[in-house]
């Protein structure tokens, strides 16, 4: 079954499935990637990992935020951290296009290893930023904040947001993400394939590699929660031959 049949099964669902719910529409890996990794991708983690998780992500998609606040973190402290993941992050322009690209910049504008910081703070302001553009003053002076917190001056800033080829730059990223077959975000590959989703008995589960994910014989339910993904990771990791990722500690 294709991609897109699958993912216009995803439209119909709750939102709570969150793959395609934003519609179509760090460090810089140069050589020292994992074999899933192309140049120009942003990633964070061990190039030995024996998981490679690919994220295709928009700053204004209101569900990628939501992914990076309430599951991210646990990916990061179980599995990047520990050497059992790789994340790699690419951009697409869904949401709100103008906004998404203005983001991208900002943090392609940032030193190399603070990449990933202004994603966070983008996808933690997203709402602000959304308010602020509605606004007969923008949305300039929420990008300009968070410029400040990696050290840009006013003139950087300025000269990043107009920069022609850097906008470009971020075009031709998200043309490649359409190129790639992705016409939604969030979405995700693992180990170099999609994970995608399907009905299987009328109920709405991952595939992965053209097949229905078992784990544990059993089917995943496609929705993308901190406690489904702690599941499909732990999978991968021990499928990879990877060690079992420890269980957080409980709060005292």
């Amino acid at each position: 079954m294709t991609l897109t049949r699958r993912a216009l099964a995803l439209t119909s669902i709750a939102s709570a499935a969150l793959l395609v719910a934003c519609g179509g529409g760090g460090s810089s890996s140069s050589g020292g990637g994992t074999q899933f990794e192309r140049a120009g991708d942003r990633a964070v983690g061990s190039a030995d990992a024996p998981v490679t998780l690919i994220e295709y992500a928009s700053t204004s998609c209101p569900h990628c935020a939501d992914f990076h606040d309430e599951v991210y973190p646990t990916i990061e402290s179980r599995y990047i951290d520990t050497g059992q993941v790789r994340f790699v992050f690419r951009e697409m322009l869904t949401g709100q296009p103008q906004l998404a690209q203005a983001g991208f910049m900002l943090a392609r504008c940032a030193p190399e290893d603070r990449y990933f910081d202004v994603i966070g703070l983008l996808m933690d302001q997203q709402q602000a930023i959304f308010q602020a553009a509605g606004s007969p003053t923008g949305a300039r002076g929420e990008f300009w904040n968070i410029a400040q917190t990696v050290g840009m001056t006013r003139d950087q800033f300025n000269a990043c947001i107009s920069d022609a080829e850097l906008r470009q730059a971020v075009g031709d990223a998200h043309n490649q993400a359409i190129e790639d077959g992705i016409d939604g975000t969030p979405r995700f590959i693992i180990n170099g394939h999609v994970l995608d989703a399907d009905r299987t008995g009328g109920q709405l589960v991952y595939y992965w590699n053209d097949a229905p994910l078992m784990i544990d014989g059993e089917t995943v339910p496609a929705t993308v929660d901190e406690e489904t993904f702690v599941r499909i990771l732990d999978h991968f990791v021990a499928e990879s031959g990877g060690a079992a990722a420890p269980a957080d500690s409980p709060e005292e």
